[in-house]
């Protein structure tokens, strides 16, 4: 199951995971972001103890989303030891999500 992140927990669910996680950026009124989200769901089930699927509401969340650089949703950037490793921008199928993880998740 995916969790939720905010501007004040991020450095601490996010950066200091043990595993890699994929941290979606959205907002509720964006179309693409709620297609996306039952993928992400199917992802972090079956990734689970290897992926860490992580939420951050850009409209709750500014700061965060500013600090990436985050102008447009869905985004969803890779963290692995707290250090950004791969950015996907736009609403993508799930093989082509875990493709673009496969060699960061085991």
């Amino acid at each position: 199951m995916a969790i939720h992140v905010t501007d004040g927990d991020f450095d601490e669910k996010v950066l200091k995971s043990g595993t890699p996680v994929l941290v979606d950026f959205w907002a509720d009124w964006c179309g693409p972001c709620h297609m996306v989200a039952p993928v992400l769901e199917e992802i972090a089930t079956e990734k689970q103890g290897a992926l860490t699927i992580a939420k951050l509401d850009i409209d709750a969340n500014p700061e965060i989303a500013r600090k990436y650089g985050i102008l447009s949703i869905p985004s969803m950037l890779l963290f692995v030891d707290g250090v950004e490793k791969r950015r996907l921008i736009g609403a993508r199928g799930k093989s082509q999500i875990l493709g673009e993880l496969q060699e960061f998740i085991s």
